[in-house]
């Protein structure tokens, strides 16, 4: 399975659903909280291409962008597929 790391801040109610779809589906990820971390938070800008809201996903190095995002390509049924080695 890829590498997956999660951009979050606390309080986030879209952080949260996509952290509890990537737990449900048991997928392992990184999470990093960048609601007290300039650095963190200009590191995730800088990933993401300029985008500023969190939560901002990542499946190996290709960003997927939000909660909105994840969880349309799990419906889809594309996630499972982005995840495979």
């Amino acid at each position: 399975m890829k590498k997956v790391t999660i951009y979050t801040s606390a309080l986030c109610p879209y952080c949260w659903r996509a952290v509890q779809l990537l737990k449900k589906k048991n997928i392992s990820f990184r999470e990093i909280s960048v609601g007290m971390n300039a650095k963190l938070r200009k590191e995730m800008i800088q990933r993401s291409g300029g985008v500023t809201s969190v939560p901002q996903i990542f499946i190996a190095d290709q960003h997927i962008g939000g909660c909105d995002d994840i969880t349309a390509l799990e419906r889809s049924g594309k996630l499972d597929a982005m995840l495979a080695v």
